[in-house]
């Protein structure tokens, strides 16, 4: 399926036998070209599988099996539009997509199932990654379905709900003292060192490939059921960039086969204290300053986003634009969400913070449809969601107490 690799820097192609994660002449990520040919929407639209695995006819990987394990439950997230929401911002259409469905309770079990399928083929025998939590958790969980050993390197400073987990999953998990940027450093240089295949979004380009099935989701799922004068735009909360790129790939590997008329808006958000494809957006460079992340929303907390530029272009060529919002509206996103039944964490909550900015100040036609992506559930930051509401009351045992509290 895969016919070559093509730098999203220089452009220049390499066969799939030449590279296996970035470009060698400039460390350009790589998109992965892949032949469709043959290929038809029924393939897809009639197949009885409820997961990513799907879009294998999409895919650079075949479908691995383990359809008794988290492995075949990866995707096919849900897709509410709660009215209250979408009255309350003045909205005619209003989507959330709800990824803490997934096996680990976020949108990274999308690019590690692919992974994973690819370690397999290619007979792996260590994966390793960095990760705040998420990417890890994820890895984690994959590799545990098929029996693959993991090695997660993760910052010290992660939350602890997502340590545990990495842990139950049975990876080896070693603490840096450092951040997200400096345990990516290091997982590169183990990679090199000890031969373990690197799993890192932004270097590793079968990550993207598993991303975009949510794009291909979301063109299931919505786009199909659309007017066709309607153009749906997707809020995306943005970190390393990897996930936004993911799904634009979906979009345009849907464009090139005809199924999509034209491409949807993509808007990214990023923290304030984590801006540094936000800034290069509004500053309208094509180069990506690192800066001193410091945010609430660890998931996208980085310094040097290693898939910017690609988030950047995409954002750019659907004609979408970039926001940012603080650790406060984020954590004002995370009671909105839950008052619609979706209980999101602060990475995730941060797309629904920027659809709150974005028609507090006019950037887009509420006429329009909009999609909120919401990438990793509140159980996985507990004292982020603690922070974003009032606690509640402590009361002596009587109806009295009981009285006093509910304003009866």
């Amino acid at each position: 399926m895969i016919s070559y690799y093509e730098c999203s820097l220089c452009h220049h192609q390499w066969q799939p036998n030449q590279v296996l994660y970035t470009c060698p002449d400039d460390g350009g990520n790589l998109n992965t070209i892949l032949d469709f040919n043959g290929v038809k929407p029924s393939d897809i639209l009639n197949s009885p599988e409820a997961s990513l695995w799907r879009y294998t006819p999409l895919l650079p990987v075949g479908d691995p099996g383990y359809q008794l394990t988290p492995l075949h439950q990866v995707g096919l997230t849900p897709v509410y539009q709660p009215a209250a929401l979408r009255e309350k911002l003045g909205l005619k259409h209003l989507f959330i997509k709800d990824e803490s469905r997934n096996p680990s309770a976020s949108f990274k079990d999308r690019a590690s199932a692919i992974v994973v399928a690819r370690a397999l083929e290619t007979k792996v025998k260590t994966i390793v990654a960095a990760s705040t939590g998420n990417a890890g958790a994820a890895m984690a969980c994959m590799s545990a379905a098929v029996g693959l050993p993991a090695i997660i390197l993760a910052p010290k400073t992660a939350p602890p709900a997502k340590l545990a987990q990495l842990l139950v999953f049975g990876a080896k998990v070693i603490l840096v003292d450092g951040n997200y940027d400096q345990a990516f450093d290091l997982s590169l240089a183990a990679s090199r060192e000890f031969g373990w295949y690197n799993r890192n979004t932004g270097f590793n380009p079968f990550t993207v490939e598993g991303k975009k099935t949510a794009g291909f989701e979301i063109w299931e799922q919505v786009l199909l059921h659309l007017h066709s004068h309607q153009r749906l735009t997707v809020f995306i909360s943005v970190g390393d960039g990897n996930i936004l790129s993911g799904v634009y790939k979906g979009f345009k590997d849907l464009l090139s086969l005809g199924w999509l008329e034209r491409m949807p808006r993509i808007i990214g958000v990023q923290a304030e204290g984590s801006a540094a494809v936000a800034n290069a957006f509004f500053s309208g460079s094509d180069q990506i300053t690192p800066v001193r992340s410091t945010t609430v929303a660890d998931s996208i907390s980085v310094d040097l986003p290693r898939d910017g530029l690609r988030a950047l272009y995409a954002v750019r060529e659907s004609e979408g634009f970039m926001l940012t919002v603080s650790d406060s509206e984020i954590l004002a996103a995370i009671p909105e969400l839950g008052r619609a039944g979706i209980f999101a964490e602060p990475a995730a909550s941060t797309a629904y913070a920027g659809l709150v900015k974005a028609v507090s100040e006019k950037l887009f036609d509420p006429s329009e449809p909009v999609l909120v992506l919401s990438t990793g559930s509140g159980l996985k930051d507990i004292k982020a969601a603690a922070q974003s509401v009032i606690p509640a009351p402590v009361i002596e045992p009587t109806l009295q107490s009981l009285r006093k509290v509910i304003h009866v």
